[in-house]
């Protein structure tokens, strides 16, 4: 482990913000890295921990640091392009695109949202690890849609417990094969690990967890549907398995038997699974917020074959 780095603060640093003051010294480290660093107790201020980057220094302060080995996991910022819906002091709402993975499972990957993230701004939550600032919840790296992203670690932890206790509203739109005997109901079927695959989930598998599916069908043709899908739950894979057990397949799920078939004209090159729409209580401003993720484009384009092929065949 590295031996800490000490510094004594002078006038000229007085009033200074931590992350800022630390920023100045090592220039070569990301102002983001410096931030975690803090979170993580790495950095301790007159021999105790601190754990807040905005901590304003005064003159005669001791500032310790244990700089991160080579070894260790360091996020890059990247300049990517983010779909941003709403965004403040406090947190942001965007789109993601399909294809983006949330964030780094490896030393080294880059590409992913929390890299867009800290190429962003600065200013996220650290509470959630190392890999994840500001990640309060996910979507599959085939998924598109509204995620929301928390800049404080209060609103971090505000958040969090309103996906615990199940107020956040969650909408997703769901595009699939097969029709459900009933156009609208309630899927509650526990949902654990498959034992003969660990890639997969399965009704009733192992440790399985409670999970629960509010689902209405909006519009059938032929052998395709599109549903409005509400997870009350949060378990891994939640939406594909609970569809499943409709008979049911998520186009272009592969995993779950959702290939679509070679009547089907349009190549798919992922899941069709959108999250379309977000609520929840925003923790600073005290107020009930609301967000839509306009759908995809290659959603749509099926969407509108369908629409087209099965008009015609009226």
């Amino acid at each position: 482990m590295s031996l800490p780095k000490c510094f004594y603060i002078t006038t000229k640093e007085n009033r200074q913000r931590l992350d800022v003051f630390l920023k100045g010294v090592f220039p070569q480290l990301s102002r983001s890295l410096l931030q975690r660093l803090i979170c993580q107790g790495k950095v301790t201020l007159n021999k105790a921990m601190t754990g807040k980057p905005s901590y304003l220094l005064k003159t005669g302060d001791e500032v310790s640091i244990i700089l991160p080995s080579l070894k260790e996991q360091i996020l890059v910022p990247q300049s990517l392009s983010l779909k941003i819906l709403f965004e403040d002091d406090y947190l942001l709402v965007l789109n993601k695109s399909t294809g983006m993975i949330v964030h780094p499972t490896h030393a080294g990957q880059i590409g992913t949202l929390v890299n867009a993230l800290i190429g962003h701004t600065n200013d996220l939550s650290w509470v959630g690890g190392p890999l994840r600032p500001g990640i309060v919840h996910r979507l599959d790296k085939d998924t598109s849609g509204v995620m929301v992203v928390a800049k404080t670690d209060s609103v971090y932890l505000a958040l969090s417990a309103q996906f615990r206790k199940r107020e956040v509203k969650k909408k997703y739109l769901a595009l699939a094969r097969g029709r459900p005997s009933r156009d609208e109901g309630i899927i509650d079927v526990k949902i654990g690990r498959n034992p003969k695959d660990r890639r997969k989930m399965t009704p009733e598998g192992l440790i399985a967890r409670e999970a629960i599916t509010r689902y209405k069908v909006l519009k059938s043709w032929g052998d395709w549907s599109l549903l409005e899908v509400s997870p009350l739950t949060g378990r891994t894979h939640q939406i594909r398995i609970h569809l499943k057990t409709l008979n049911c397949f998520l186009l272009g799920d592969s995993l779950y038997g959702g290939k679509p078939g070679k009547d089907f004209p349009f190549p798919v090159n992922r899941t069709m699974l959108h999250a379309r729409f977000i609520g929840f209580f925003h923790p600073a401003r005290k107020e009930w917020m609301e967000f839509k993720a306009p759908l995809p484009k290659d959603i749509e384009d099926i969407i509108n074959y369908l629409e087209r092929k099965y008009e015609v065949g009226k």
